[in-house]
């Protein structure tokens, strides 16, 4: 463990340095949502959904059509992006929640867990420094058919995500591991499309039941 937690120290200036590298990639993105934040300014002290293309394809108006979410997910993102534009993709609204799934696109790109770790402790101090009063919810990197060979990785960095998330009571883990698991243990092809990573209506079924507790005030 102490040396995991070295490794976590030497590796936050590296995310920094590498979020400034590559950030630029998403800028249209999240200018988008500036352009229809003028439009339409959405409320202040609410949740806001964060992340890569599984939050993005969560229709949260659908399924949460009693609470008001706020969708910010761009396909393609790892958490590091999400860091990187965190003020106009989350802080600016003041939520009383984010619910961030990232993880998938960093395992993919070839990041180590403790990598994938370091970026959300850093989302974590910087959500906190500003509203120390927001929870954050983690949703685990989820096994997937396409990703099935890198399950070890994803599942190492959500012990680590999971261990700093015991430590704060603003902070929540929440694991779909087992439960998109069939009876080969290996993913449930009914919860996921044809390409083996994204989410099938029954799948977003599925994490709606199990997510919708942790939003309720």
């Amino acid at each position: 463990m102490r040396a995991t937690v070295v490794l976590i120290g030497a590796l936050l200036t590296a995310s920094s340095a590498f979020a400034q590298q590559t950030g630029d990639r998403w800028e249209k993105y999240v200018a988008a949502f500036d352009e229809a934040d003028k439009t339409a300014p959405p409320p202040k002290g609410e949740i806001v959904f964060v992340g890569s293309s599984t939050i993005q394809y969560w229709d949260t108006a659908h399924f949460f059509p009693d609470l008001k979410i706020i969708n910010r997910g761009i396909a393609g993102t790892e958490l590091s992006d999400a860091l990187r534009y965190i003020e106009r993709l989350v802080l600016r609204y003041e939520p009383r929640m984010v619910v961030v799934y990232a993880g998938d696109n960093d395992i993919g790109g070839g990041k180590i867990s403790e990598q994938i770790a370091v970026d959300f402790e850093r989302f974590v101090r910087a959500v906190q420094a500003k509203l120390p009063q927001t929870r954050i919810l983690y949703i685990g990197i989820k096994p997937s058919p396409l990703r099935w060979l890198q399950v070890d990785r994803m599942r190492a960095a959500n012990d680590i995500i999971r261990a700093i998330c015991q430590r704060d009571d603003r902070l929540a883990f929440l694991d779909f591991d087992n439960l998109m698991l069939g009876w080969d243990e290996k993913p449930r092809r009914d919860l996921y499309l044809e390409d083996g990573l994204h989410l099938t209506p029954l799948g977003y079924q599925l994490w709606t039941a199990v997510v919708r507790p942790y939003l309720i005030p």
